[in-house]
């Protein structure tokens, strides 16, 4: 591998154009392969990088490698897939008769099985589990706002050494971890607010400041819990506070809340969820690869999960169209209703 090891980032979206500018911008060698929107905007205005911190970086439009043909895939060390999760099978077929020997893939996307799913596809190369635990929200001509905290995680793998100073280098250290899949559904557990806030049509701030949207939160995660529990999976403390007792701080009152939360996550006013971007830009959301989960294992097990069901079915009219304008009090008496007709 050379001194410089290059990075491809294979979905610039808003998540592989914040992480992979960032790299960009502190040094590392990056070629993004996008959408031709993206495509478009990146190279009329460059990349624009800021953070809930008051980060601010820059990398100008001529320097930007950016395309949307997969030719940079042929000379990549390190290929970063951030592409929804519907589109991972595409991804990986794409992938497969490109990829130089030795290059290690990671899946930056939402949902529990696209690492898998690329494996299946990718034999004979080394594909890692990854997370983003930040918002990222694009805000127009190149510029990409991280809202709330967290660090980047990774499946562990002695492979990723020559990378892990970039990622430091950009303000993106790569936590590694032996059982990602811990990490993976104890993000799980707060995503299941994507659908709220969608559905709240509201800043995530704004919306989890309202004890009724939290406690429609709190309904959800108690679901997903149990789910866990029957399944015999413990999701990995992420916060201070462990898994099993968010639910109750959910639920506290607003001047409680608003006093212990700002040791758990910062989330500055810009952030809105990915989900409520897709419903706005007319894309089909992820709710499948995130709600959608908890509804799986649980009929893996035998148990029914009504209040993520219903969140799903609620996110599957909004995209058809059928938008209503909820209020946190409306949204949990629907979802109380749903879990009495239906219990676990």
């Amino acid at each position: 591998m050379a001194s410089s090891p290059e990075i491809c980032v294979f979905g610039a979206g808003s998540i592989g154009c914040y992480v992979g500018g960032r790299l960009a911008a502190t040094g590392a060698t990056v070629r993004f392969v996008g959408r031709e929107r993206v495509v478009a905007e990146v190279r009329a205005h460059g990349l624009h990088l800021t953070d809930w911190q008051g980060a601010d970086l820059k990398v100008p439009a001529a320097d930007v490698r950016i395309d949307t043909g997969p030719e940079a895939l042929a000379t990549a060390d390190l290929v970063l897939v951030t592409v929804k999760s519907a589109a991972t099978e595409e991804a990986g077929q794409t992938l497969a008769p490109r990829l130089k020997p030795g290059a290690i893939v990671i899946s930056f996307q939402n949902g529990l099985h696209n690492a898998a799913v690329l494996r299946g596809l990718l034999p004979g190369h080394t594909v890692l589990t990854g997370m983003v635990p930040f918002n990222v929200a694009a805000q127009g001509q190149g510029h990409f706002h991280a809202g709330s905290e967290g660090t980047l995680e990774a499946e562990q793998h002695a492979g990723l050494a020559p990378f892990v100073e970039a990622f430091v280098r950009a303000g993106l250290p790569l936590k590694q971890h032996a059982d990602i899949l811990a990490v993976q559904w104890a993000k799980l557990l707060f995503n299941l607010n994507n659908a709220l806030n969608a559905l709240a049509n509201l800043p995530l701030k704004e919306e989890l400041s309202q004890r009724a949207w939290r406690r429609c939160l709190a309904l959800a995660q108690r679901e997903a819990l149990a789910v866990l529990a029957r399944a015999g999976v413990k999701p990995a403390k992420l916060t201070p506070l462990p898994p099993g007792w968010i639910p109750l701080l959910l639920g506290s009152p607003d001047a409680v809340f608003a006093v212990l939360a700002k040791k758990m996550l910062a989330i500055d006013p810009k952030a809105r969820s990915s989900m409520w971007d897709d419903l706005h830009a007319g894309r089909k959301t992820e709710v499948d690869y995130l709600n959608g989960e908890v509804i799986r294992l649980a009929r893996q097990h035998g148990v029914s999960a009504p209040v993520n069901s219903r969140l799903v079915e609620l996110i599957r009219e909004a995209e058809g169209g059928n938008r209503r304008a909820w209020t946190g009090d409306a949204l949990l008496a629907d979802l109380k209703k749903a879990e009495l007709a239906n219990p676990a």
